[in-house]
């Protein structure tokens, strides 16, 4: 997935792979810049109108109660807006103000994508927009009905975009950054919505996010991007305690947890990502990698098998390279104490 510029062209997202089935929760985490937030805009079709994709997004669905699947990336956006946006495939983004129209009332903003795609009755709308307002836990729903974005804080803010999102009942919900402007108390709620209403909905989740706390808490399978590629790919359980690649180990060395004392310093992964203009020789990482190998200068790694469902991208994985995969984690918070 490339974006033309007058520096030339900017490869935002290179061979990005993942699977999601029905109830699933996956996590796709990264710096800043690392691709995350455009692989998902490409799925919903929300990219700018320069951008060149190759590629195929395979999407199944029920339809009129018949199963059917359909390429993302092959429809046009006219087709993306009537057959799958809000419908099947739904999208929480980060700031909720970017989302809700301030001169429309939030009960209008609700039964808007009801009444477009279901041609139901403005009574029924009304009535399953109130239910949605009490299952994202607002109090006094029909009140808020009447309310404008500018009238509710942000945590309630946050709780409306959700129900827009599921007021169509998607198969998947999208969810990019969607606790960063809220305080930590807030957030906790926020997720806690989510996964109840995941349980009751039976819907499938992405969460785009730079915290690997947040990811903790939620995913079931994760995906680590670094300079628009998946560098590491596994469950939960196997990237948090069992981390291959030396980005997700420095990602995991970053987190504060309840043993850090207040007069350490947390770890932090030196230099910054790279420009994505052009192609990369090497691995893109290796200028950052305390543990790069002469390799890492001239070949980028290809993604290294370590179970059925855990795979990393770093020519530490080789059968010839040195042994530290397994002490990498270790080594660096060992340096962090220093």
């Amino acid at each position: 997935m490339t974006f033309p510029t007058s520096s030339g062209k900017v490869n935002a997202v290179r061979g990005v792979d993942f699977d999601l089935y029905k109830g699933e929760t996956f996590a796709v985490v990264g710096e800043s810049g690392s691709g995350k937030s455009v692989t998902v805009k490409a799925l919903m079709g929300l990219l700018d109108l320069n951008a060149a994709v190759i590629g195929t997004a395979a999407f199944t669905y029920e339809a009129s109660g018949q199963e059917t699947s359909c390429d993302l990336l092959g429809l046009s956006r006219r087709e993306m807006r009537r057959k799958i946006n809000g419908q099947h495939i739904a999208m929480v983004f980060q700031d909720p103000m970017t989302s809700l129209d301030p001169t429309m009332t939030i009960g209008n903003q609700l039964m808007e994508g009801m009444r477009l795609h279901y041609k139901i009755p403005r009574a029924q709308a009304y009535q399953e927009a109130v239910r949605l307002l009490k299952l994202v836990e607002i109090d006094e729903a029909e009140k808020r009905m009447k309310n404008y974005p500018h009238q509710l804080s942000g945590g309630m803010r946050q709780r409306v975009v959700i129900a827009i999102a599921l007021s169509c009942k998607p198969d998947i919900l999208i969810c990019d950054e969607p606790t960063t402007a809220l305080d930590v108390t807030i957030q906790a709620k926020i997720l806690e919505l989510i996964k109840d209403i995941q349980r009751t909905l039976r819907i499938s989740v992405i969460y785009i996010t730079h915290d690997m706390g947040v990811v903790a808490k939620v995913a079931d399978f994760i995906a680590v991007m670094y300079a628009g590629k998946i560098i590491e790919t596994g469950t939960a359980e196997e990237v948090f305690y069992d981390p291959r690649h030396p980005y997700t180990w420095g990602l995991l060395s970053a987190m504060p947890d309840l043993e850090t004392s207040s007069a350490r310093e947390l770890y932090s992964i030196p230099g910054n990502p790279p420009n994505l203009l052009g192609d990369f020789r090497g691995d893109p990482f290796a200028p950052r990698n305390e543990f790069a190998l002469k390799i890492d200068q001239r070949l980028e790694p290809p993604l290294f098998k370590i179970t059925e469902t855990h795979y990393a991208a770093t020519w530490l994985l080789h059968e010839k390279a040195p042994r530290l995969s397994k002490m990498g984690l270790s080594a660096l918070r060992e340096d962090a104490m220093l």
